[in-house]
């Protein structure tokens, strides 16, 4: 059959070789088509930016935003508006003409820096300069690595860019390295060499976002976060943009209607400043891929900060509204780029007239426990592993997802040894924050830092912790990584701890589809990444056959 499409960027992709023919996410062929075209306008308009600093000129932080946003516009689940995607190919490629004209010597640029046609050419455009136009399979696995990662590290730098943060340095990187995966000069040992780069840039864009998260809201602290409902009529705010949700609970006071979380943004909670808010009412519901479900029977209107959408029912559809990077045809957006104020008017108004939600689960949740919070507690946790009271840690950070494999997560937490600790950030919590796993001595046996970026918080910790126990390698700790992966902000993560020296990472449910024979061997042995198992056997592999 003939290939429509072909994209492979996430764990869940057809076979897991690559979707061809529609994106298991829902993405269209024609979607994804003006993606790729969007991807190579941005690597051209990047190409040109490494040439004028070259020439010692100045790039506007206009470009390096419109990068930024063009990368996290294609991320998995962020943007399935093609009218929407058009309009971002159209701006980047009248900027770059506007860069171009101030270069001195346009002299051996690629072709993707200097194309630029109608509108009624981008899908034969489109049709030739895909994924697939890199013949050699492991130049273009290593050049998907570097992309996937460059997305990763483009939605942690939007998001500190929204508060105000700026980092040259890493914008410089971003394009210099997308650019990179133009030039066909490059071996595949110079794209290893950029592969670890790419990692260093990602821890440095994740201690950007937590210093512009920290700054802004001060640092988490243990939280007890509500699951339950109240009888207020409400907005569920979903994504991961802390500023749009600062805004939607300054605009919401006082109008009678509740915010509450979902997936991602439950962190949200553990901040100080956002406790201010008495409407801030708590989290519902479960990971993203739930959401139909939990938006129907949520009643009122549903924000959408960044990714993860799945294309809605029409149940709901007129309810679910969309910012920033996140699109779906037919669904209301609400504009506003970096320091304006959203208007948040129209969805406050469509909250008033809905129902209150309803409720599906109560309780509490508890979470906060990023590294200024768990190095507080640094002679607490230190005493426990010296006593023999917590053995190991394990690293549970990352994704979750549809696929049943994904159930592996929940059965491995409830089989660990009652004297693991299990660290974790990003949505793969939802496998097991709210079963009853205990605690020791008072510390809870699930210690949930945040967001998927908030991984950086458990780096931090591994690192104060190699510090006290003077440990000479960060893999002479008593962690295990066994990391669940779903799209590009995870890949990021992963090459920030390769960057850092991690080893022996556990990577599932599935190797990525993008990583070729070739590719994953070099991984698997300078790097110790493997997949996963069976629950049973893992436990005996991480704990030995005491714990089978």
């Amino acid at each position: 059959m003939e290939n429509k499409m072909f994209c492979y960027q996430c764990q869940e992709t057809a076979g897991c070789a690559g979707c061809t023919q529609s994106g298991v996410c829902g993405k269209r062929p024609d979607v994804a088509a003006m993606q790729d075209l969007l991807v190579y306008v941005t690597k051209g308009i990047s190409a040109v930016a490494v040439r004028l600093r070259s020439e010692g000129q100045p790039v506007p932080f206009r470009i390096n935003h419109l990068v930024t946003l063009n990368l996290f516009t294609t991320i998995t689940n962020a943007n399935f508006d093609k009218e929407a995607i058009i309009s971002r190919i159209r701006e980047t490629l009248d900027e770059k003409e506007k860069l171009l004209s101030l270069l001195k010597d346009p002299a051996g640029l690629p072709p993707a820096a200097l194309w630029n046609e109608e509108e009624s050419h981008f899908p034969a455009k489109a049709a030739v300069i895909g994924v697939l136009s890199t013949e050699n399979e492991d130049i273009r696995s290593l050049r998907e690595l570097i992309t996937y990662g460059l997305k990763g590290l483009s939605a942690y730098s939007k998001h500190a860019n929204a508060l105000l943060e700026e980092d040259g340095e890493i914008d410089a990187f971003l394009q210099k390295a997308l650019a990179a995966t133009l030039d066909d000069s490059l071996t595949a040992d110079n794209l290893v060499a950029l592969v670890m780069e790419t990692g260093k840039y990602g821890v440095a864009g994740m201690a950007l976002l937590d210093r512009a998260n920290t700054k802004a809201y001060g640092d988490p602290e243990i939280t007890k976060v509500d699951i339950g409902v109240r009888n207020n009529p409400g907005i569920l705010i979903s994504g991961h943009d802390l500023k749009d949700l600062e805004m939607l609970l300054e605009q919401t006071k006082g109008t009678g209607v509740d915010v509450y979380t979902h997936s991602e943004m439950l962190p949200a909670h553990y901040y100080p400043k956002f406790k201010q808010y008495p409407h801030f009412a708590g989290n519902y519901g479960n990971a993203w891929w739930k959401q139909k479900e939990e938006f129907e029977s949520f009643n009122g209107p549903i924000l959408m900060t960044t990714n993860c959408i799945v294309p809605p029912k029409d149940s709901y559809k007129d309810r679910l509204y969309t910012t920033g990077a996140a699109g779906y045809p037919g669904c209301k957006h609400i504009g506003g780029g970096i320091g304006e104020e959203k208007d948040f008017s129209e969805i406050i108004s469509h909250a008033k007239r809905c129902a209150p939600p309803v409720e599906i689960e109560r309780g509490q949740i508890i979470g906060g426990f990023a590294h200024a919070q768990v190095l507080a507690l640094a002679d607490q946790i230190v005493d426990a592993v010296k006593t023999g009271a917590i053995k190991k840690f394990v690293v549970m950070a990352g994704c979750d997802g549809r696929a049943r494999s994904r159930e592996y997560y929940r059965d491995f937490a409830m089989a660990l040894p009652k004297d693991t600790v299990i660290l974790t950030a990003g949505c793969a919590k939802y496998k097991y924050n709210k079963l009853d796993l205990g605690c020791i001595g008072g510390i809870p046996r699930v210690l949930d830092a945040g967001q998927c970026n908030d991984s950086y918080s458990l780096a931090v910790i591994a690192l104060k912790l190699k510090e006290v126990f003077g440990l000479d390698d960060i893999n002479q700790l008593p962690i295990i990584y066994n990391i669940a992966w779903y799209e590009q902000k995870a890949v990021i993560v992963l090459l920030a701890l390769l960057y850092l020296g991690v080893k022996n990472i556990h990577l599932g449910p599935t190797l990525p589809a993008f990583l070729s024979p070739n590719v994953a061997k070099l991984l698997v042995e300078n790097f110790g990444i493997s997949g996963i198992g069976t629950v049973e056997d893992d436990i005996r592999l991480f704990f030995g056959e005491e714990n089978r």
